[in-house]
């Protein structure tokens, strides 16, 4: 059970990634490709996590990836509120 809600999450990250790097490539804001970037390393992190299982949680380097993704997002964020409203 816990594999194929791993791959549902990985499945929702890659469409939400999909849909911001579209929105990306017709608006060229940066926004969107710093989410299109998070929600890739959110998919890769669930992925590593996935397939790094250990009975002693060694895998901690796994969660620095979702912390690096929700980095990115609040970068994001004040990179926008930053920007010259055009």
């Amino acid at each position: 059970m816990a594999l194929l809600i791993s791959g549902a999450l990985v499945m929702g990250y890659l469409v939400a990634a999909g849909f911001f790097f579209r929105f990306w490539r017709q608006t060229a804001d940066r926004l969107f490709a710093l989410f299109a970037t998070a929600f890739l390393v959110l998919a890769l992190q669930r992925i590593f996590l996935t397939m790094t299982v250990t009975p002693d949680d060694k895998a901690v380097w796994v969660y620095g990836l979702r912390l690096a993704a929700f980095l990115i997002i609040l970068a994001a964020i004040a990179d926008k509120n930053r920007s010259p409203s055009s």
